[in-house]
C-alpha cells in the first residue's frame, strides 16, 4: 500500500511536467536541441518506471485484468535505455496479481545480469516462467536463498536494491505458489507455480 501511494503521488507531477514540455514544444519560441530531448526522455523514463513499480510493489487487491499489450509495454518501457531488454509472452490478459508476480520475477532476474542481457517472461497454463540470459550470469548471490521454500525466518540483511526478493517470497508463500530456481553460467530460470485460484 505504501508503494502504491508513493507511485500515485509521483505520477501526477511527472505527467504534468511531460505535458508542459509538449505544450512548450508547440510554441514558436520553443527551445530545441539535445537539452529538451534529454528532459523529455527523462520524464518518459520516470513515468515508465513508476507505472512498473506501481504494479510490482503495490497492492494486488484489484484483480481486474491488465491488457496484455499494456503489460508488455510497461515491462519494455521499464528497461528502455538500459543494458537489459525484456519480453512478456502471454496468450491472454492477466490479472494484476499475476502481473505483479511476473514483474517481481523480472526484478529478481535482472540482478543476475550485471553486464546486461535478455529477460523473457512467459505465462504458461499454471506457471510464470522467467528466463534471464546474458554473457555473464551471477549465480553466487546469497540473496537467491530468500526464495528457498525451506527458509522460515524473515531475512534481516536485505539491501534496498534487493527488496523484490523477500516481497516475491512473501507473496508466493501467501498465495500458495511454489518457487523454483535454476541458474547456470549463461541462464537463470525462475519459475513460479501458480495456485488454482491466485489471490
Amino acid at each position: 500500500m505504501i508503494g502504491s501511494r508513493i507511485c500515485h503521488d509521483l505520477i501526477s507531477p511527472i505527467g504534468a511536467i511531460s505535458n508542459g514540455l509538449e505544450l512548450l514544444c508547440m510554441t514558436t519560441a520553443a527551445p530545441s536541441g539535445p537539452e529538451m530531448s534529454l528532459i523529455q526522455q527523462s520524464c518518459d523514463n520516470a513515468t515508465a518506471r513508476i507505472r512498473f513499480f506501481r504494479i510490482a510493489f503495490g497492492t494486488a487487491a484489484d484483480t481486474r485484468d491488465i491488457p496484455i499489450t499494456e503489460a508488455r509495454k510497461t515491462l519494455a518501457n521499464h528497461y528502455a535505455g538500459t543494458r537489459i531488454s525484456a519480453e512478456w509472452h502471454s496468450p491472454q490478459d492477466c490479472g494484476r496479481d499475476i502481473t505483479q508476480l511476473a514483474y517481481l520475477t523480472a526484478l529478481c532476474l535482472e540482478t543476475a545480469l550485471p553486464q546486461g542481457g535478455m529477460i523473457r517472461l512467459e505465462l504458461m497454463e499454471k506457471a510464470i516462467v522467467g528466463t534471464a540470459q546474458g554473457k555473464q550470469v551471477r549465480r553466487d548471490q546469497p540473496v537467491w536463498d530468500v526464495l528457498a521454500e525451506s527458509r522460515n525466518e524473515e531475512p534481516t540483511d536485505i539491501i534496498p536494491a534487493h527488496v523484490q526478493f523477500p516481497l516475491l517470497a512473501h507473496l508466493c508463500t501467501e498465495r500458495g505458489c511454489p518457487v523454483r530456481l535454476n541458474i547456470t553460467d549463461e541462464t537463470a530460470i525462475l519459475r513460479v507455480d501458480l495456485s488454482p485460484d491466485p489471490v
